[in-house]
This record gives structure tokens, C-alpha cells and sequence, in this order.
């Protein structure tokens, strides 16, 4: 594989540390709020990435943190702790908040085919890891104590900017508006790695130290996890390009001080989405979540679609039509593939390895799946039977997770059992075309009306209203749109 590395700007072939296996990381959320789709879109190219590595024959081993501690609102060390800001927005205890959070993110996730982490490590814990790392860090001279809390300090190091080209001279204090300086930095770009109750009095989480009771910086957090269960070589760190700077910087710095050798040599961060106005972010009031695409009548996969169409490296602009557009390809496609029939010969061995040969070949071009989708279409028109095509697609689809032969049989099924219906007299018309998914919901509650099942029919009734689709009974079937 061909990977772009952040930290070399530049693109290479792939090496781990030990062949054939990738030890990878990757920057979990703070779980203060919803998920949007922005913070998704990251997690769902790193998803890809690790399904591609299985498929072309690595071993992974993924770790991700959950942050539930210690992220400032600054992503920097000034501002409210994130977490205590969502407790109190929603009148909870900073654990509840997290608990509720968490399992919100993994919803959205599993809506999304995103694979579940090998390990997910809530921040707090590890504390006893940070506490190790920060105390060798004060006896190597890499750390000092100040104002009741623990620095870093960068001036220690050769090279403290891996992935920019700062002018230190004319850096901002912070990377959001309205930080102040911290004035017992000994230089601007140092950072903390311990806070103690000197700052912020009304810290809900907070842990005994030998610097004094208090709790870790955001950045220590990741350092510490991906030590305890990726080992002292990491291959490949992950996380949305906003990252890059300061929390990805600073991990670098902590890492390979406390270690004393390299760390990781491979980066992958994933550019931003933006809707029409900027960068989508939670600050705005309403944002956009797999729940909201849910309530507007939108397939959870209609939106991974659409983020596989484009590169991870490009900033993606998000609007209602070009979702549409996803969505109908996507559509289409299922359709496409719903066509083929399943009995229709042997599988062609030596055909399913060269689709596989080359299908590992373009996506491993820096993680391509537009290439990819695109290898979907040449399947379908290749010169071999339907029982190869679909072994081949099935394939595929377990690096691009788009369900699609789960799909194609439930287009096949609602077919089957339109073709009954239509015997009976029974027909379903959709005015914005046909769905097999809200088909299939209407079908059972005409099959729950026959039955006399009432109850059943007024609850599929307003399952189909929950996603936006109006429904009309007319003679002899139903008529439905979206609303």
C-alpha cells in the first residue's frame, strides 16, 4: 500500500514495524455531546483504512481512547473542561454524561458499518499510566513544575513542529479566539500534562499525585493509552486534520521523550466536512447527526456513500443534494447488484483473485475509494457469471462496508413479495420512486391489516411517519412520498 504521510507531506509505501501487522490508533471522541457527521466522516476513513489492511492480509490491532477527561474547550490548556460544560448543560454528573455519550457514538457507529475498535480505553482509566509517563518526563528534565500544575517543555527538543512550518515568533497563544496566555509557561508552546486544584476549583474529576491532587491534559491521555496496549512502536496514528495541531504535536513530544526512541512514523488525518456556510462544528447550536439524516428519511449508509465518493485528503462540502445524489447512486447500484442471480453458475476462482489483486491495488493507492466504488460498476459489466460477480462484490464490500449483497437480497425479498401482493390486487406506487426498505414496511402492515392486527399496523404506520414518509391508502393498494 501507498499511504500519504502527514508527517513527511509526502506519499510512500506503507512499512510496519513488524511485517504484516499494523499496530494502529485512533483519536476517540469527547463524549460531551452527539457525534456529528464532520466528527464521523474521520472515523469512518479510518474504518475503511483498517478493513482495507484486513482484506489485503495485515493483522491489526486498533486502539481508540474515549476522552471523558481533561479536553478544554481551547483544544489547547485554557478554557472550560468540555465535559463538565455538557454536565451542566444537561444537569447531569460529568460519568453520566459520558456513559450516555459513548453509547450514542457507538450507535451512530454501527449505523455507519464502522467495526468496533479491538480496544476502547475511556481516558480515565489510565490515569496511573499518565502519572508513570509525567514522572519520568520530571526526572529526564523534560517536564517542570509551575503554578500548581505540570509543563512540558518544548524547548527541550530539536524539533517540536512535525507537521507545520510555524514561525515561533508569531504563533498565537492558543488555536481557538480568546485564549489568554498562561504565564507560568516558560515558553508559549508548552503544554500541560498535569493539572492540580490550583486551576479550575470546580473540576469534577480529579485524581492524587505527587504534584498535588488534580487531573491529566488532553493531550497525556493518548500517549498513555496507545503505550499500554500498541507497545513503544506504533504504526499508524488517525484522526480528523484538526488534530494535527496541537494534540497530535504534543503526543509526538511526550511520546518519543519519555521513550527515547522514535515513536510513530506514520500519520493519517482526514480533512474536514463543511457544509455551505464552514466548518460544521457543535458550537453552531443545531448540527447534523445520523439521527437527523434518520428523521429526514436517510439510509445511515446513504451518507457513507457519500464520503467514499471522495478522498479522505479533500475537503468535503455537504448539502442536502449532493447527499440525494448519494443516495440514488447508492440506490441504483443495490438495485444493479439485486439483479444478479445468486445460482447462476460456480464461482471462478482465478477471476475472484485477480478482481481481489487489483481491487487491493487501486484503493491502496492512498486509500482510494472513489477508484474503488468505481471497480464496483466494472464487476458488474465483467464477462463472468453472477455467482463470481457476487463472491466478488462481497469482497469488496468488506473494506467499503456498504451492506450491499444484505442489501440486494432485501430488494430481491421485496420484490418477491411485491410480485405476491401484486396477485392479490395489492399495489404500492412511491411518488419520489421506488425504496425497498419502506416498501417492505408497508407490505407488512397491509399483510398486519388483513390479519386483523390493528395495533401492528398503526405502529408500522408510525414507524413510516418517524422517517418522513406520508402514506394514502388508495383501492386496491397505497400510495406513498416523503414528506
Amino acid at each position: 500500500m501507498y499511504l500519504y504521510n502527514s508527517a513527511t507531506r509526502r506519499k510512500a509505501e506503507f512499512t510496519t514495524h513488524t511485517p504484516g501487522h499494523v499496530e494502529m490508533y485512533t483519536c476517540g471522541p469527547t463524549v460531551y455531546h452527539f457525534a456529528h457527521i464532520g466528527n464521523l466522516r474521520s472515523y469512518l476513513c479510518e474504518d475503511v483504512l483498517e478493513k482495507y489492511f484486513r482484506y489485503a492480509g495485515y493483522s491489526v490491532n486498533r486502539v481508540m481512547n474515549i476522552t471523558d477527561v481533561g479536553h478544554l474547550t481551547s483544544d489547547a490548556d485554557a478554557g472550560e473542561d468540555k465535559m463538565l460544560k455538557g454536565a451542566r448543560r444537561e444537569h447531569k454528573s460529568v460519568m453520566e454524561i459520558a456513559r450516555f455519550y459513548t453509547d450514542r457514538f457507538f450507535d451512530d457507529c454501527r449505523k455507519l458499518n464502522i467495526r468496533r475498535p479491538d480496544t476502547v480505553q475511556p481516558a480515565t482509566g489510565c490515569v496511573d499510566e499518565y502519572i508513570k509517563i509525567i514522572s519520568r518526563l520530571m526526572e529526564t528534565g523534560y517536564a517542570y513544575f509551575a503554578g500548581g500544575n505540570v509543563y512540558f517543555d518544548t524547548s527541550r527538543l530539536p524539533r517540536y513542529y512535525v507537521f507545520n512550518a510555524h514561525d515561533k515568533d508569531a504563533l498565537a497563544v492558543g488555536v481557538r479566539d480568546g485564549v489568554e496566555a498562561d504565564a507560568n509557561k516558560r515558553n508559549s508552546n508548552d503544554f500541560v500534562l498535569w493539572f492540580t486544584k490550583s486551576k479550575f476549583e470546580d473540576q469534577a474529576l480529579k485524581w492524587d499525585s505527587p504534584w498535588g491532587t488534580g487531573y491529566p491534559g488532553w493531550h497525556i491521555e493518548c500517549s498513555g493509552i496507545s503505550l499500554k496496549y500498541n507497545g513503544e512502536y506504533l504504526d499508524l496514528h488517525c484522526g480528523g486534520v484538526d488534530n494535527a495541531f496541537p494534540h497530535h504535536t504534543n503526543e509526538i513530544a511526550q511520546s518519543e521523550s519519555y521513550l527515547g526512541h522514535p515513536w510513530c512514523p506514520w500519520w493519517f488525518h482526514v480533512a474536514h466536512l463543511n457544509t455551505a456556510s464552514g466548518k460544521m462544528s457543535k458550537s453552531d447550536g443545531e448540527f447534523l447527526t445520523v439521527s437527523l439524516l434518520e428523521e429526514r428519511g436517510y439510509d445511515p449508509l446513504d451518507y457513507r456513500f457519500f464520503c467514499l465518493q471522495s478522498h479522505y485528503r479533500k475537503m468535503l462540502v455537504f448539502t442536502w443534494e449532493n447527499l440525494d445524489n448519494a443516495r440514488g447512486a447508492y440506490r441504483k447500484l443495490v438495485k444493479r447488484i439485486a439483479a444478479l442471480n445468486p445460482a447462476d453458475g460456480a464461482v471462478e476462482e482465478d477471476v475472484l483473485r485477480t478482481f481481489r489483486e487489483k481491487f487491493v491495488g487501486v484503493v491502496g493507492n492512498d486509500l482510494n475509494t472513489a477508484s474503488g466504488l468505481s471497480m464496483l460498476y466494472d464487476v458488474l459489466k465483467a464477462g463472468t457469471n453472477d455467482a463470481t460477480k457476487l463472491a466478488v462484490l462481497g469482497g469488496y464490500d468488506e473494506v467499503l462496508g456498504l451492506s450491499l449483497l444484505d442489501k440486494a437480497e432485501a430488494v430481491r425479498e421485496q420484490e418477491r413479495r411485491s410480485a405476491s401482493a401484486s396477485h392479490e390486487g395489492y399495489t404500492i406506487t412511491g411518488e419520489s420512486g421506488p425504496d425497498p426498505e419502506v416498501e417492505a414496511l408497508i407490505l407488512s402492515r397491509y399483510e398486519a391489516k388483513k390479519a386483523k392486527n390493528f395495533a401492528e399496523a398503526d405502529r408500522i404506520r408510525d414507524a413510516l411517519r418517524a422517517r418522513g414518509v406520508e402514506l394514502t391508502d388508495v383501492p386496491g393498494g397505497a400510495v406513498w412520498k416523503r414528506a
